[in-house]
């Protein structure tokens, strides 16, 4: 319990850190514009800035943010009974959707904790084994893996010019090696490497040992669950389940542009950008993508002549529809419905 606690501290104190530190340099700047403009000191805040922000929103349009969302949801709790359905398992929608939006609560508050919350909760309300739906969600992480990888590749090409000005910047800035030439991920590789040796080495002996048993009951669970994707009964569907996910990923995005004035004429082809900018900030550890969503979608923003603080903004806008409000709405209504749901008559 402890260790939880202390993990939470860390992951919010990083997300908080970020925060501060997008905030105070998008107020240096913002300072600076006034400076420039002529407007006192006294009439220039960035906190009365975000506030007159979020009374220019247009609810209609973040309404469709948040229908959007609820329908990737719709497709994610689909997509996941069909990968548990051939282990033999067919597991209630209800049970789902709402152990989806309980993972998605439990990362607010410690980052990667929603697939462990998720896993157990189902595992726990169909009488599932862990590992198994660990497995499934392994296939779940890996598909929307390969979605992200085709959205990237879609902005490559629909915005190219633009993406490489911005590479070309960063690498102009000096912004360092690559990553596989750091000495700590090397000496990790190497590490790595021998651990696997040594292993293969020493299975037989190891395999004697009642700790590496249990190790290798929980894997072959989970391959179970690896498994499934090539038993599916319609592949099909699972394409279009999985497509129409990150397709209303990317809805949320230019309609959440829609609703804020200063963004509001980006077409669909700039909003592709913003909104791979924006996933990748969810990417990087941190509660809900508190700091690192904001950042990078201020950077994305940035490729198409809009202020820092204006981008600003927008990001919050962004976070609070979804992250905040959306998100701890349904987290608390799922772990009120869950147990009831599932309560033996």
């Amino acid at each position: 319990m402890v260790k939880k606690i202390l993990q939470f501290l860390l992951f919010l104190g990083i997300g908080l850190s970020i925060m501060a530190w997008v905030f105070s340099s998008q107020n240096t700047a913002y300072q600076e514009q006034c400076r420039l403009d002529g407007t006192p000191a006294d009439q220039c805040s960035l906190a009365d800035k975000l506030l007159h922000d979020f009374s220019t929103v247009n609810l209609w349009w973040i309404l469709a943010v948040l229908l959007a969302f609820t329908v990737s949801n719709f497709f994610r709790a689909w997509r996941w009974q069909m990968l548990l359905e051939p282990m033999g398992y067919r597991v209630r929608f209800a049970n789902s959707l709402f152990t989806i939006l309980l993972g998605y609560f439990a990362n607010l508050f410690l980052p990667r904790m929603g697939e462990v919350v998720r896993a157990g909760s189902l595992a726990r309300y169909e009488k599932i084994p862990m590992e198994k739906v660990m497995g499934t969600l392994v296939i779940d992480r890996l598909v929307d893996f390969l979605c992200l990888g085709g959205v990237v590749g879609l902005a490559f090409l629909l915005e190219g010019d633009t993406l490489w000005a911005f590479i070309s910047q960063r690498k102009a800035d000096g912004s360092g090696g690559g990553f596989f030439q750091n000495s700590w991920v090397q000496a990790l590789l190497i590490l790595s490497v021998l651990g696997a040796v040594l292993v293969y080495v020493f299975r037989k002996k190891l395999a004697q040992i009642p700790l590496f048993q249990k190790i290798g009951g929980l894997l072959k669970g989970f391959a179970d669950g690896l498994r499934s994707v090539f038993k599916l009964k319609n592949p099909g569907l699972f394409l279009f389940y999985s497509v129409g996910i990150w397709v209303m990923f990317y809805l949320q995005c230019w309609l959440n542009l829609k609703a804020f004035p200063p963004t509001a004429d980006l077409g669909m082809s700039a909003a592709l950008m913003v909104f791979v900018f924006g996933t990748l900030g969810f990417v990087i550890p941190s509660p809900g993508g508190m700091g690192t969503f904001h950042a990078l979608c201020i950077a994305g923003l940035a490729l198409y002549g809009i202020s820092g603080s204006d981008g600003f903004s927008y990001a919050n806008i962004a976070f609070f529809a979804v992250q905040i409000f959306y998100n701890f709405v349904a987290g608390f209504l799922s772990m009120w419905l869950l147990p009831r749901l599932n309560k033996k008559g």
